[in-house]
């Protein structure tokens, strides 16, 4: 039996990986994590999928208890501002389309006479939640969806069925503090060092991680979440890092911290908003904005870059501070290697677009859970592992060139570029397919990668990239049932936002409780 691991790095990967295999493993897996307190962490307020539900019911926390603490807020939708034109938007929402007779409300609504200019407020309730900032739970905690409710216990994201409304916003650095508590609590030994020097055997193999005051720090396991440097997978190993600069090209982001103004509001979205150069995001967490420009530097200087970002979030707030971040677009070739794992920034990374840094976390250690090794260290478990990350991340990849290929825009270098750079294999096949009909679930990237069908369809509808025409079958079928559908969406939106409390008020009866 595999008894010790030893994590190095802290902040969100470290401590999530940290806190799960305590609470997978208990006592019998000893957990070691050292980070140094010189090393700065990536994260200015994160945004999530809704599947990092299973990630905290897996800990046993409730809302109540970690999100006041962490400056959290809720997600039920991305925003996408300009990006098919300037002044246009559209939601990403989650939740599936309702369907009528066998197809989609996304199939009806492209057929003649039904149709408006906005498919998504057609189609979905949670575009009127969130452009009514409404929460998706009522004050006394019920959520509005019924049925979805209650804790999900030890699930992975292997066991999602339904689709959970909405996901968080949150302060990264809080969060790790949070768990940085939680897991020292519950047997997580903690150091707080630098590591100078890594051991290794004959093998290659890593025996030891060396520190600068607490000396040699032995182990069975090596997890590296190191973020972009890959101090033990890159450097000690020499796994090769394989770049997806040729098919996304922002490699740099600019990020602020913006005070929320008084009676704003807090949105339940996170927003992505079309620049010359790339995108900004803005995340509101209970009581500020976070914000960045995510850019290409082929297109765009950084002095230019924070300028943009200033101008647009931040008009005669020269004090805030910006962080500069040089992003490493790709993955590991493997992201295990003899007995070192790489979670988070060290195994991959695909630009924040999606929201998908914490969903690479969580995916990766519940794999490392599903495929732990004993001492025989046999090799099938580290490929199948290394298996399922590499889908994960190209099949996350492909889904974010879509953005790029199908949006709209093409009035600056930046974004004509955009419909001429090199597209992943299989994404040309998928866009062939979209050009006649809506992708299914056979059509669609087809490993496990987060993304269900209707995300890629509501992608290509909310961009620009519409199929020709709706599907043929539509035209001898009776539309009274998809009528009743598209007036059952609107009925219930407005009943929801007129029930529903704004985000602000109900992340103020959690903060007052806690």
């Amino acid at each position: 039996m595999i008894k010790s691991v030893v994590i190095v790095g802290g902040g969100t990967a470290g401590w999530m990986s940290a806190t799960y295999l305590k609470a997978a493993f208990g006592d019998r897996v000893a957990v070691t994590l050292v980070e140094s307190d010189r090393v700065s962490t990536i994260g200015v307020g994160e945004a999530t999928f809704s599947t990092v539900r299973h990630f905290f019911d897996y800990l046993g926390l409730e809302e109540r208890e970690w999100m006041p603490r962490c400056s959290a807020s809720f997600k039920l939708a991305i925003r996408f501002q300009d990006w098919r034109r300037i002044g246009h938007h559209f939601y990403h929402p989650f939740e599936r389309l309702p369907v009528a007779d066998g197809f989609t409300l996304a199939d009806w609504w492209l057929q003649a006479g039904v149709r408006d200019d906005r498919f998504d407020k057609q189609c979905y309730i949670t575009p009127w939640l969130c452009e009514a900032q409404r929460s998706p739970r009522l004050l006394d905690g019920s959520l509005f969806a019924g049925g979805l409710d209650g804790s999900l216990g030890r699930s992975t994201l292997a066991e999602q069925r339904d689709q959970f409304p909405y996901a968080y916003h949150f302060d990264a650095d809080l969060l790790a503090k949070f768990l940085a508590e939680y897991g020292t609590a519950r047997g997580v030994t903690h150091i707080v060092d630098d590591v100078v020097d890594v051991g290794q055997d004959e093998r290659g193999w890593i025996t030891h991680v060396r520190t600068k005051e607490h000396g040699d720090l032995a182990g069975e396991l090596f997890v590296d979440c190191t973020g972009f440097r890959g101090m033990l997978i890159n450097k000690t190993l020499g796994e090769p890092f394989e770049s997806f600069q040729d098919v996304l090209p922002n490699n740099r982001a600019v990020s602020l911290r913006v005070p929320r103004a008084p009676g704003a509001g807090v949105n339940p979205y996170t927003k992505a908003t079309a620049q010359g150069a790339g995108w900004i995001w803005t995340i509101p967490l209970s009581e500020r904005d976070g914000t960045g420009y995510v850019y290409s530097d082929e297109f765009c200087t950084p002095e230019e870059a924070e300028r943009t970002l200033r101008e647009f979030a931040a008009p005669g707030m020269e004090d805030l501070e910006a962080n500069h971040i040089r992003m490493r677009i790709g993955r590991n070739r493997r992201s295990w290697v003899a007995n070192c794992v790489a979670i988070g920034l060290s195994s991959a990374f695909v630009e924040p677009l999606e929201s998908t840094g914490i969903f690479f976390i969580q995916h990766g250690i519940e794999q490392l859970v599903k495929y732990f090794p004993d001492q025989r260290w046999d090799p099938v478990l580290s490929d199948c592992y290394n298996n399922r990350v590499a889908h994960a991340v190209d099949g996350v990849k492909e889904f974010l060139v879509l953005h790029y290929r199908a949006a709209g825009r093409d009035d600056t270098p930046y974004w004509k570029e955009a419909k001429i750079r090199r597209m992943p294999d299989g994404l040309q096949e998928r866009l062939a397919v979209a050009a006649t009909t809506l992708l299914d679930d056979a059509t669609i990237y087809p490993a496990y990668h987060g993304f269900e069908t209707y995300s890629w369809n509501t992608m290509l509808l909310g961009l620009g990239m519409e199929p020709a025409g709706p599907r043929p079958a539509l035209a001898h079928l009776d539309p009274k049932r998809a009528l009743e559908e598209f007036a059952g969406v609107r009925r219930n939106a407005e009943r929801l936002v007129a029930a529903l409390p704004s985000c602000e008020d109900y992340l103020a009866t959690i903060h007052a409780k806690a």
